[in-house]
């Protein structure tokens, strides 16, 4: 099998771990805050593994980088906590949907922060997506969970898009496996003093449950992820990405039996398809400064 086709099947697999991430939302009986915190203990733990048998090094490079770990840690920390309460409010596919509102969250903003001219194409993809995620919303009301979900849900967008313009800027030296072993080992100890949970009072198979999304839904996945991009045009990472809630979607379907009201099938291809439109138009923007 070529390099190409290996990076693929990682990439594939890598998307659909990170989908399956969101079942646990449902799956273990803890608050959004515990799952996370538990969660950043056991993949912090095995992303150090991870580091040090690729002979990577655990520590950084500047003294000020390790500030700017603290800052994407507590943003990566809250993202994670209202990615799963968005889902434990709504459904996996209205959390995951809502959440996916960030690709278009980075094209509207990037400008600001890069100090250039916003373009109307992306004002249309803001516009379509606030289109979408208002076909997800079944009233007007915090009051119901499933539209307080859907606020938690972009709430989780607003802050992955800030952690990632801010990674991309201050922190890219660094390999994925590096970068989440840092933000993980910070999420941990800002959340730890807000655990709810008394560890002896968790059963067995929920031990299983916190491990496995730890090792196999997160550490694994970012490992497979950093991987393919060594393999993979950016384009094709982005795009196969943008797959991410139609994966979590059909597992909570298969594995949860959640079902998918038409409204949601429409909301969520109109968001997830102008995700797929701004990531081709990003990168396509990105090869004509290269050859330019």
């Amino acid at each position: 099998m070529d390099s190409k086709k290996t990076g693929l099947l990682e990439l594939h697999f890598a998307v659909l771990l990170f989908g399956g991430t969101a079942l646990f939302s449902k799956l273990i009986p803890l608050s959004a805050l515990d799952i996370t915190l538990l969660r950043c203990v056991v993949a912090a733990s095995v992303l150090a593994l991870i580091v040090k048998i690729s002979k990577q090094s655990l520590s950084l490079n500047a003294s000020k980088d390790y500030f700017i770990a603290i800052g994407l840690g507590i943003l990566v920390s809250l993202h994670w906590v209202t990615y799963f309460a968005s889902m434990q409010l709504s459904s996996v596919a209205i959390g995951m949907i809502a959440f996916f509102t960030y690709p278009v969250m980075t094209v509207l903003v990037e400008p600001i922060v890069t100090k250039t001219k916003l373009k109307l194409a992306d004002v249309i993809s803001g516009v379509l997506v606030l289109i979408g995620v208002s076909l997800l919303i079944p009233e007007a009301s915090l009051g119901n969970d499933v539209t307080l979900g859907i606020a938690i849900g972009i709430l989780s967008a607003v802050l992955f898009t800030a952690r990632n313009l801010l990674h991309k800027r201050y922190f890219s030296a660094y390999s994925g496996q590096q970068a989440m072993f840092y933000q993980s080992s910070v999420a941990v100890v800002f959340l730890a003093p807000w655990m709810s949970v008394e560890l002896n009072t968790i059963e067995q198979n929920v031990w299983w449950l916190i491990i496995l999304l730890g090792v196999v839904f997160t550490a694994a996945p970012h490992a497979l992820f950093t991987s393919a991009l060594r393999l993979l045009s950016a384009k094709t990472v982005g795009l196969v990405s943008c797959l991410q809630p139609f994966y979590g979607a059909m597992l909570a379907w298969l594995i949860l039996n959640e079902d998918l009201a038409l409204q949601t099938v429409i909301g969520g291809t109109l968001v997830v398809a102008t995700a797929l439109f701004e990531t081709q138009q990003s990168h396509r923007s990105n090869s004509v400064k290269k050859t330019a």
